[in-house]
């Protein structure tokens, strides 16, 4: 699975930091770094959105908030 965070500048501004932060720590802590690939790019093109993060090419918007929630829903119930 691969999932990757966008870090440009607007996305960086709504929290892409710690959305990558929390991120990696799920990952390790589910012991999935070998199932999941946790990457980062510059503008998805939606930037009036939260945080762009896709995985497998399946668009979400997230805030700092959102991450847990994101994560057991998308990528936990799925690898």
């Amino acid at each position: 699975m691969k999932v990757t965070v966008c870090i440009g500048s607007s996305c960086h501004l709504k929290g892409s930091r710690r959305v990558v932060e929390q991120l990696q720590y799920l990952i390790a802590e589910n012991d999935l770094k070998e199932k999941v690939q946790l990457g980062g790019t510059f503008c998805m093109g939606k930037c009036q959105q939260g945080v762009c993060v896709t995985v497998d090419d399946n668009f979400f918007s997230l805030t700092p908030d959102t991450v847990d929630e994101f994560f057991n829903k998308e990528i936990l119930a799925k690898v």
